[in-house]
Parts: C-alpha cells; sequence; structure tokens
C-alpha cells in the first residue's frame, strides 16, 4: 500500500505512484468517509504523472452517499485528476452518476488471452493455464478464483467421457462411464467436484457443437484442444452434441438443488 490511505486504499502490482484503488475489501461496501478521502487525495499535485488517478472498483458497492459525495467531483474535476468507476453493474449505479461519465464498455477476454496472462503473470502451466481460461468466460479473476479445482484433471476426465461415450453402445455399458466422474468426500464435496466435471463437459460440447455446425475454430473455448475436438464432432454429429450439451445443463441445475451426485453422474452418463 502507498501508505496514503490505508484504511481504504491498494496498490497493485506495476501500479503507478499516481494511481490510488478503492475497492470494497472485506466489508462488501465502499463508505462516504473513505470516498471522501479519495476526492481530498486527488486534489494532490501528482508525483510523477501528468494526473493523479483515483480508481474506484466494484463502485455499485457505493452507498447511496458515498456516490452522492461524488457527484460534484466527477461534474467538476481538477485538471490534474481522473476518477474511474470500475463496474460490472452500472445499473446500480446512481443515473446521476452515471451521468457525470463517458462509459467503457469491456467484453470478454479470449482463452487464449486468459492463458497467456495465466502463465505470464500467475505461474501456470501450459496445461492448467489453458484448462482455466476455458472455464473462466473470459475473466482473468474467475480463472484464479479456481485456481484450486484442478481444472486440467477435470478436462482430461470430461475428454475421456466424452471419447468412451463415443464409441460405446450398450447402456450398461454407459453406466460405467459414470464411476469416471469420481467419488468420495462428504455429499457436499462430491457435488462440488461434479459441477467442475460438468462445467468442462459443458464446455467441451459447446465447442463440438460447433465443429459439427461447421462454425469457425476461431470460437473455440478449448482451441487447445481442436484435433481431439474435431475427432468428437465427427462422432457426436450436431443433433447428438446439442441434445447432451442441454442434459448437461440439466444436471448442473439438479446439482445445485442438491440431488445425489451420484444419481446426476448416472444420468448424464447415459445421455451422452
Amino acid at each position: 500500500a502507498c501508505g496514503a490511505c490505508a484504511s481504504c486504499t491498494r496498490i497493485g502490482r506495476g501500479v503507478h505512484p499516481d494511481v490510488v484503488i478503492l475497492d470494497p475489501g472485506d466489508t462488501g461496501s465502499i463508505k462516504i468517509e473513505q470516498v471522501r478521502e479519495v476526492i481530498d487525495r486527488s486534489a494532490y499535485r501528482p508525483f510523477e504523472a501528468r494526473r493523479r488517478v483515483s480508481v474506484i472498483d466494484e463502485a455499485d458497492a457505493m452507498a447511496e452517499g458515498a456516490q452522492s459525495a461524488l457527484l460534484k467531483t466527477l461534474e467538476e474535476p481538477s485538471s490534474s485528476s481522473v476518477f474511474v468507476l470500475v463496474s460490472s453493474m452500472p445499473g446500480a449505479l446512481l443515473a446521476t452518476v452515471r451521468s457525470r461519465c463517458s462509459m467503457l464498455r469491456f467484453g470478454r477476454l479470449a482463452p487464449a488471452d486468459v492463458a497467456a496472462v495465466l502463465m505470464r503473470e500467475h505461474d501456470f502451466n501450459e496445461k492448467d493455464a489453458h484448462a482455466a481460461a476455458a472455464d473462466a468466460d473470459g475473466s482473468i479473476g474467475a480463472a484464479l478464483d479456481a485456481r484450486d479445482s484442478d481444472m486440467a484433471e477435470a478436462r482430461e476426465t470430461a475428454c475421456t467421457l466424452l471419447e468412451r461415450a463415443s464409441r460405446l453402445k450398450q447402456p450398461v455399458q454407459l453406466l460405467d462411464l459414470a464411476k469416471t466422474l469420481g467419488g468420495g468426500g462428504t455429499p457436499a464435496e462430491e457435488r462440488e467436484r461434479l459441477t467442475v466435471y460438468l462445467r468442462t463437459l459443458s464446455s467441451l460440447l459447446r465447442d463440438i457443437s460447433l465443429l459439427a455446425a461447421s462454425g469457425d475454430p476461431k470460437d473455440l473455448v478449448n482451441a487447445d484442444l481442436h484435433p481431439d475436438l474435431n475427432r468428437f464432432a465427427s462422432a457426436f454429429g450436431g443433433e447428438r452434441s446439442e441434445r447432451a450439451f442441454a442434459a448437461v445443463d440439466k444436471a448442473l441445475a439438479a446439482v445445485h438443488r442438491n440431488a445425489s451426485a451420484k444419481m446426476v453422474a448416472d444420468w448424464i452418463a447415459v445421455q451422452l
């Protein structure tokens, strides 16, 4: 931290001395006192840059009073200061705040870009980086949050499941596939593990459907598995992969309703 406001600011890696970042922290909200502190600090002359930059991360977490305290500063900012409000839910901000801001929209990062950042800045190996990126929906933060979920192992298991399902025809044989999803632990741990497998399976089936429909390979989420996905697309075809994708959605919903992990695993294996 820079020491300017230890209670409400943080300085991330590589952030310039003239940048102060305010976020909700452990409290989950940003209070009016914190915003006033940042406003006061923004009036100081920059140390090195042309302007001081105050970033309010998760700006929608600001209390209404804190948002109101920003209005005058946003309307008449200092010539040497810039405020950046970051929010995934801008509609939660007061209309008077939004009207005083220029809006910039940022889309999801491509999985390859997420994987590159994970390897370059967070010490992921290539295999783990691509597996985490495929499940992160374009968010580096989501990929980091799932670091302990062993996404690479889950993706290998899902690929094995699809490989065997593409060859087996008898229901009894398909039921044996459920054992691939594993067990052990408490019911809650089993459901959590199965959820990771199902999310990974959904991602792979989405790509298989794309290739089966002659879609652009550039849109693949699991682009590093392109040869395997091509093979699965030939075996599954568009209709089968779409049915399986819909079945995985139903299975995820069942797990979220605390259904038995074993029963859900048996059901999804047959649906493949």
